[in-house]
């Protein structure tokens, strides 16, 4: 597992100690502290409570595959593997990933003025070969944070009770609903990154 010294976005942007976009967020240390924190918080926890490293890990990667962000998706599948020694599960995130990347925002929005931006689209559900191996209580947060990611007009009461129907606590909930999130503000700033550091290398070879 990466060291909690090791700054994950750093380490995903492939940005190196000295350079510019180095200097560039060490300009914001409060951001880049408050967002290494987040990861720590969600990934290296010094209680695991009611989500295992192991289900941390599954989530994050399957997320990260939804938005088709490869290094990020690599990087966890690397630290599930380090979780969990059993293969199966791994093969059945990765398998589980193909079978649920889409194209989205899409959804249905309660009936009112909103309804006009209404779209349909695929309604994921965990494939029958890969249940038994994810468990009840991993498939349905698959779904939930499939939900979260492409669908979040439709989230509701119903959606949570089946989390909770799943063996999900209510504690556990908001730590799934926080992976999702935290996904989606890493991939973000490591795409920006990712975008400014090779612009960066380009202009140094041209020069």
């Amino acid at each position: 597992m990466t060291s909690s010294t090791t700054d994950v976005i750093d380490l995903l942007a492939g940005i190196r100690e000295g350079s510019s976009l180095h200097a560039l967020r060490a300009a914001r240390p409060q951001t880049r502290h408050n967002a290494q924190r987040s990861y720590e918080a969600l990934f290296e926890p010094a209680h695991e409570g009611d989500v295992s490293r192991g289900e941390r890990f599954a989530l994050a990667s399957f997320v990260a595959g939804l938005h088709a962000a490869d290094n990020v998706t690599q990087f966890y599948l690397a630290a599930l593997e380090k979780a969990e020694s059993e293969r199966g599960l791994i093969d059945a995130v990765k398998t589980e990933t193909n079978g649920g990347r889409t194209v989205g925002p899409y959804g249905h929005y309660p009936a009112g003025s909103l309804s006009a931006e209404d779209r349909d689209g695929l309604v994921y559900h965990v494939s029958e070969a890969g249940r038994p191996v994810l468990g009840s209580k991993l498939s349905v947060g698959f779904e939930h944070a499939h939900l979260l990611v492409y669908r979040p007009r439709e989230a509701s009461a119903e959606a949570l009770q089946r989390l909770l129907n799943a063996g999900w606590t209510t504690t556990g909930v908001v730590t799934l609903s926080q992976i999702v999130a935290f996904l989606s503000f890493q991939i973000r700033v490591v795409a920006g990154l990712s975008a400014l550091n090779a612009a960066s290398a380009q202009q140094t070879v041209s020069a």
